[in-house]
């Protein structure tokens, strides 16, 4: 029978492939180091991860899980909220190194980019989801009927937010801060009551 995982083995290992990954970059980035920063043996990153890539997409993922969407009461608030939340989380020196190897590597890796849409993309798209879900409660959105057409939009209303805060946080290196979260909002507003007529 199997051991079971253990759960703080597994956050000293991802905690240290961030570590690493800051330090030394995606290219000088090992297992072995890795496990020797989490003080692991290196079969037991194995037994978890089958090579660099994965390990390194878990490590970021986990981040971004740390996402909420407090109810603040409107739709907006928690748009803005989130932004801010997000913003704050790219500001941190560990999740921006780790965000952006991972993103340029799988420029040219297509296993990974898959890997980065299942693990950070697709389970971040819960927030949308659940903003829309709670801004249709309070009457701000019509009812889904449509599922497919649902789909697309939770799809394009995630690209937009997450494109925009990451190119202005990540690539322009300029400050998501309230004021720009308040005319960010508006704007997305206004094109989301467009899209749902």
């Amino acid at each position: 029978m199997a051991r079971p995982r253990s759960t703080q083995a597994d956050q000293a290992i991802l905690d240290a492939t961030r570590a690493v990954l800051v330090e030394s970059g995606w290219s000088r980035l090992t297992m072995a180091a890795v496990a020797a920063r989490a003080g692991v043996a290196k079969t037991t990153l194995y037994r978890r991860w089958p090579g660099k890539s994965e390990l390194v997409v878990d490590a970021v993922a986990v981040l971004f899980d740390e996402l909420e969407l407090p109810d603040r009461g409107s739709l907006a608030a928690d748009i803005e909220g989130v932004v801010l939340s997000f913003a704050r989380l790219l500001g941190h020196p560990e999740t921006k190194t780790s965000l952006m190897a991972v993103v340029a590597e799988s420029t040219t890796d297509a296993a990974l980019r898959g890997r980065i849409k299942a693990a950070v993309v697709d389970r971040q798209k819960r927030l949308v989801i659940e903003g829309r879900v709670r801004a249709q409660a309070r009457g701000e959105l019509p009812p889904d009927v449509d599922p497919v057409r649902t789909a697309r939009s939770v799809d394009l209303i995630f690209d937009v937010i997450a494109g925009a805060v990451v190119h202005r946080s990540l690539v322009s290196a300029e400050s998501v801060d309230a004021a720009w979260a308040h005319r960010f909002t508006a704007l997305l507003l206004g094109g989301l009551a467009a899209l749902e007529a």
